[in-house]
């Protein structure tokens, strides 16, 4: 998988959303870290029509499932971080991913076998092959919000496990990588004008 950053020429939107969002709205939050202590990217924005926040430290809990045992967090590399928690959430729509990338040692027979059992917990899981990985996959808010998850590759070294909705979903991306893998977690959530996240 391959997480892209959420915020391309981070320092120039950041302060473009920073100025609309403080002309637009006066009663307006907006907390921009550049970098935590850590050097992880961090934005928060409320407004009285919505809130905006960006996290590069995701939490695996909040995934939905464990990470498989022995596995690393793939480390940043050249800027582009290997973990996200996004929630957007306004009076129209709301939308949650959380993505975290991993690597093991294991073969992906392994790592599937476990994230099989996992996942099965939230419903039916269904197997995909595509070429593509987990973070490139497309959220919309208010579509299709009860039917369920369907792949969307055809073919390829990338297995996905899928199980839920199109509105709450879970996701495990595995990828051969030399004699091990390389994985992702993902867990969205969306809502259309009604209901929460």
């Amino acid at each position: 998988m391959h997480i892209r950053k959420v915020l391309d020429n981070k320092s120039k939107l950041l302060i473009a959303i920073a100025i609309a969002g403080v002309l637009a709205f006066p009663a307006c939050s907006v907390s921009v870290k550049d970098h935590d202590s850590s050097g992880n990217d961090k934005v928060d924005i409320d407004t009285p029509v919505g809130s905006f926040h960006v996290n590069e430290q995701a939490d695996a809990r909040d995934t939905g499932v464990a990470v498989y045992p022995g596995a690393r967090q793939k480390p940043k590399k050249d800027g582009d971080s290997k973990s996200a928690n996004v929630n957007i959430s306004s009076s129209f729509f709301g939308v949650k991913v959380v993505a975290i990338e991993y690597e093991s040692d294991d073969p992906p027979e392994k790592v599937l076998a476990f994230y099989q059992d996992q996942l099965k917990k939230y419903g039916n899981v269904i197997q995909c092959h595509t070429h593509k990985q987990a973070a490139d996959l497309t959220v919309e808010a208010g579509k299709n919000e009860s039917a369920p998850v369907k792949c969307e590759g055809n073919g390829g070294n990338v297995v996905e496990l899928k199980v839920g909705t199109e509105s709450n979903q879970h996701l495990v991306s595995v990828e051969p990588e030399g004699k091990g893998s390389d994985f992702s977690l993902v867990y969205v959530l969306t809502r259309g004008k009604e209901g929460s996240i």
